[in-house]
């Protein structure tokens, strides 16, 4: 290797809550040779570090902006209420949006749910983060909304959360400038859509081995005429043979 070449590297983004750990794992058993580095990014910056080359790809929350940006959804996550264990919610399986109506939920600016209309009474400043909200929680100012990962992501003792209907939902998705899409990336969305190693739209794969002539099978070889003997009548039922009865011994003239 000369002074001037850079060894190869992936660089993952990830937004707080998703957890990357299982394809990283699966990146190093596949690829050890390439080094996999991650990447925290807020929820609001994901797309703009892709796009300023800070990451080769990343987890990101949609809605995002996808000009210049791929992006494959993988799944979408509950919507929960953080509450105080000793809240009246905590009584029951689930709550509705309109449940909430008479509660302050707060909305922290960097909230990732995409509301028409958040519930509730609004609180008189928007928390800065999620962790901010939170510890108002926990000082009993307020509720907060988000997605489930990130209320476990922030867990506290003597918080609790509760699923609520008719709520937006928060979708994940993996990302990537669409003008960059590299044979690492195209190995990494292979990890990512679980493709085995030996998939053929893997770069990794391995190349199909040409198929090997059927052999005959016992039936084949019940079907055609033993060796010795003719395909056709046999010469004492056919038509070239003396008809009828047994052979003997010629008659004597007189």
């Amino acid at each position: 290797m000369t002074g001037s070449e850079i060894p190869p590297s992936f660089r993952l983004a990830y937004v707080p809550g998703v957890t990357p750990t299982k394809w990283v794992r699966i990146w190093n058993e596949r690829l050890p040779e390439i080094p996999l580095t991650l990447v925290a990014v807020t929820a609001a910056e994901a797309a703009d570090v892709l796009r300023g080359g800070g990451a080769d790809a990343g987890f990101v929350r949609l809605p995002i902006d996808r000009t210049d940006l791929s992006a494959i959804p993988l799944y979408t996550e509950t919507t929960v209420v953080v509450i105080p264990k000793d809240h009246i919610a905590a009584a029951v399986d689930e709550v509705s949006a309109e449940d909430l109506a008479d509660e302050i939920v707060l909305h922290p600016l960097d909230d990732t749910l995409d509301w028409e209309r958040p519930p509730g009474r609004p609180a008189n400043e928007r928390p800065a983060t999620t962790a901010d909200a939170v510890e108002l929680v926990a000082a009993g100012v307020g509720l907060l909304v988000v997605p489930q990962s990130l209320a476990r992501l922030h867990h506290r003792k003597d918080l609790t959360y509760r699923p609520v209907t008719g709520a937006p939902e928060s979708r994940v998705a993996l990302s990537w400038p669409e003008d960059a899409t590299t044979d690492m990336v195209e190995d990494f969305i292979g990890i990512v859509r679980g493709r085995t190693v030996n998939s053929s739209r893997g770069r990794t794969a391995t190349p199909t081995q040409p198929k090997q002539r059927k052999r005959p099978d016992a039936g084949d070889a019940r079907r055609k005429p033993a060796a010795g003997k003719s395909g056709g009548k046999s010469p004492r039922g056919g038509s070239g043979g003396p008809k009828g009865g047994k052979r003997g011994k010629p008659r004597r003239r007189s």
